[in-house]
């Protein structure tokens, strides 16, 4: 004859597996939901890839050639930029005042560790045209 131990443990052992197969049958329907989620989202981005593919080719078919906007284009020398600093006899921070940025990046523009946004490129040559009479003028006023 078994022992009530023994009687005992195979109770409780019964009792958990019988809550545990409760626990994994609600684990395994969320899974089985979010499996099916994540192929409908592929599916789905599969679709929105082939029409933005679509799109493209008819776009790039419909736009007609874009003509080059007529004017100077600028240039940037980091070499020419501090000679002419120095031939206008001015300070980095006196060439940033006039073209409106720091002095580290009039510095980090000099020594060529980056370069002026195109955007800041026609103040540049609008300084490169000014004399030193004239820059003294701006950085008084």
């Amino acid at each position: 004859m078994s022992t009530l131990a023994e009687q005992l443990k195979s109770e409780i052992s019964r009792i958990a597996k019988k809550e545990l197969r409760a626990e994994t049958k609600q684990l395994k329907h969320a899974v089985t939901q979010q499996r099916a989620e994540i192929s409908a989202l592929k599916r789905r981005l599969a679709e929105m890839e082939l029409t933005l593919k679509r799109m493209a080719k008819a776009s790039a078919k419909a736009q007609p050639e874009v003509v080059a906007e007529e004017g100077p284009t600028l240039r940037f020398r980091a070499g020419g930029f501090a000679s002419l600093r120095k031939k206008l006899g001015l300070t980095a921070g006196e060439m940033a005042q006039l073209l409106g940025v720091s002095a580290q990046s009039v510095y980090h523009w000099e020594i060529g560790k980056s370069r002026p946004r195109a955007s800041q490129l026609p103040a540049i040559s609008a300084v490169r045209k000014m004399g030193k009479k004239e820059v003294a003028e701006r950085l008084a006023a």
